[in-house]
Order: C-alpha cells, then structure tokens, then sequence
C-alpha cells in the first residue's frame, strides 16, 4: 500500500471517531456543576429558608396582628413573610408580642440576610462574573500571537509543558488542547490557557488562531490521530513548525508526509538510551541531562547573531559547545571545513552549562519567550 492510501486510511479511519458533542467555548474554564445545576440549587436553598420563615410565623400567628380585618390567614402569612424577607415592611401586619418579636429578631433576620445573600451572590455569579470571564477569554483568544500551542495533554504533552515553563516559557503564551476536563484541570492549575474541544476539527484550531503560533506540539496518543492533526494544523498553518510524537517507526515518514518539521518516537529514544547504558554506564544520564533544563548541561538551539559571523563554531559568543549548524537546510558537523566560517542564517546547536536551572544561551529563548 503507498504511503499516500495509508494516510488517505488513517484520515479515514480517525474522522469516524471525531468528536461529536456540543460546539465548545473558546478558552473556557471547567466547572464542576452545570450553569443551571448552580442555579437550581440556590433558588433552592433560598426557597427552603422562605419556606421555614413561613413555617415560623404561622406557628406564631398569634403574635401577629392584621390592621385590616384583625385576623392573620395563611395567605396573610405567605404575603408577611415575603414582604418581611424583602424588607419592605408595609406595616398592615405586624408583630405585637415579645415571642413574635423575639422571632424575628432571632430567627426571621437571619434568615433574611441569608436569602438576601443568595441572591446578591447569584446575580454576581451569573450576570457580572460570567460575563467577566466570557469577555476576558474572547480577549485573550483574540490577542494570541506568537504563542505555542499543546494538542494532547497526556504524558508526552504534559512533560513538554513542564519543561517550556521550566526552561523560561510564560504559562500565558501557552495554550492546550485536550478533550480531558480532568488532565485540562492540570494545565490550567499551571497558568496555562485551556480548551476542552476536538483538535482534528478545522473550527478549534481556527480559534487558538493557529496560524499566529510560534511552534505546535502534537501528542494525541494514537498514531494515526497524531497524523490526522497534523494533517489539519499544516493545512491551516503552512509556515508554523510542527513536532509530533508517534510510537510506530513504519508512522514516522507519514508524520513527515503530513508536515510535522519534527517526529519524535518515544520508543525509539528509550531503545538509543538502553543501547548506549550498555556502552558505558554514563551515557544515558548524560543524555537524559541534556534533554532536560534541569540537568548541568543543556542543548540549545538558535540563530547565529551578526557578531558571531565569520567565526567558527568553537568561537561561538555564549561559551558553549558548538556541535553542528544547519544551513540551507544541511545539517554540518563540527569537524566539517564550513563550521570554520559562520554566516548569517545559519541555525547553531550547541551544549552550554545550566546554573540554577538557567543557561548562558537562554537569553536567545527569552526573548522569544517575550515577543509571545
């Protein structure tokens, strides 16, 4: 089978599971009881305290006078207990006895400014803060720029957030899909902007407005989910670099055919670091130190700056280890003639050391991180 009816099967195969539940809300926030849920308790609880008061005061009737008729029926009562816990206080009822006094002084008042609360703090919930909330995360999905964005927050996605705000990334410009309220929950607890929603379907990716991303990481899981987002993201974003994780070697070249810049394979990685533990037991932690900001020594890649053209890749500005450059799309190594003569637009990989979890070279991704 071609490797283009392979794509063509696994596009297929991955769009009859798409998501079909209701259209989600751009950046919204996950809640743990629906609006109306919310809102049905609290009239609830605030109709349960004008039932007691009600209660209360027909118990106490006779604490009570009419200065209509003189005599206090239960539609009197009902029509006293709202007039009371609203505190308007017509004055045609009213209470003449110590005991009915006591009562509502006591019991009724209470009562009173529970409601009343109830209700402030429903109308401030439903009507001031939600629109708040709506009105802020529409600004925000309107400002996005330049910013990365996650789609997948397993445990590959959930490892590169990390590392981003480790290695200097705001929280902020980072943006993360997932169909998981429950993983989503993790991401937002960090700072970063959330979305519960389908990222194969054009409409969410158009949202996180894709095509102003800095970088895109797609780790869904499954190998031809991966593809099908990748497929989506290079068809709306064609300049935007794409890494992808996939776990099938014979899926890697598909990756690339869908446009992902980067393909990572997991299972791959964990065989080079076995494979080289058997070679020295070093090898693999100083890999892993590599990989990771935290580690003594870490790979930084970056741009060649104007004052370090015309020197070689020993010389570079940061101190670090230069080990190869990229240019016009060539990877050279260090031992090549032409790392001898840097020139402009050469892309540099280098080792530079980590103090306190920062690098000689991080000034290069901070101010990338501060563009975003």
């Amino acid at each position: 089978m071609s490797s283009d009816k392979q794509v063509d099967r696994i596009a297929a195969s991955t769009q009859v599971r798409t998501y079909r539940g209701p259209r989600f809300q751009p950046l919204r926030r996950a809640v743990k009881l629906p609006v109306w849920g919310d809102l049905g308790i609290r009239l609830g609880a605030a109709l349960f305290l004008i039932f007691i008061v009600i209660m209360v005061h027909w118990w106490d009737r006779e604490g009570l006078v009419d200065n209509l008729d003189g005599e206090v029926s239960f539609l009197d009562v009902v029509y006293f207990t709202m007039i009371s816990i609203t505190t308007t206080g017509f004055g045609d009822i009213a209470p003449i006895s110590d005991r009915a006094r006591l009562v509502e002084a006591v019991i009724v008042t209470p009562i009173r400014f529970a409601v009343f609360f109830i209700f402030v703090g429903t109308a401030y919930n439903f009507l001031i803060k939600r629109s708040w909330e709506k009105w802020r995360m529409a600004r925000i999905q309107e400002q996005l720029s330049n910013h990365i964005v996650v789609l997948g927050y397993g445990i590959s996605g959930s490892e590169a957030v990390g590392e981003l705000i480790e290695r200097g990334t705001d929280p902020s410009c980072i943006v993360v899909i997932d169909p998981s309220e429950e993983r989503l929950a993790e991401a937002e607890a960090l700072g970063c902007n959330i979305m519960a929603a389908d990222a194969t379907r054009d409409q969410t990716l158009k949202a996180v407005r894709i095509s102003q991303a800095q970088n895109v990481l797609v780790s869904a899981g499954r190998d031809d989910t991966t593809i099908l987002i990748t497929l989506t993201v290079r068809a709306l974003a064609p300049h935007v670099p794409i890494s992808a994780v996939v776990r099938a070697d014979d899926n890697e070249s598909l990756a690339r055919q869908a446009g992902a810049n980067n393909v990572i394979n997991p299972v791959r990685f964990t065989g080079l670091l076995l494979a080289g533990s058997a070679k020295g037991e070093h090898i693999a932690e100083y890999l892993a130190d590599l990989a990771s900001v935290s580690g003594r020594v870490q790979l930084v890649e970056r741009k060649v700056t104007a004052a370090e053209c015309g020197k070689a890749i020993s010389q570079l500005d940061t101190g670090g280890r230069g080990l190869r450059i990229y240019r016009d799309g060539k990877a050279l190594g260090f031992w090549e003639t032409a790392c001898e003569s840097l020139r402009e637009g050469d892309v540099v990989v280098e080792i530079v050391p980590t103090t306190n979890g920062e690098t000689k070279g991080d000034g290069h991704d901070r101010e990338d991180s501060d563009h975003a």
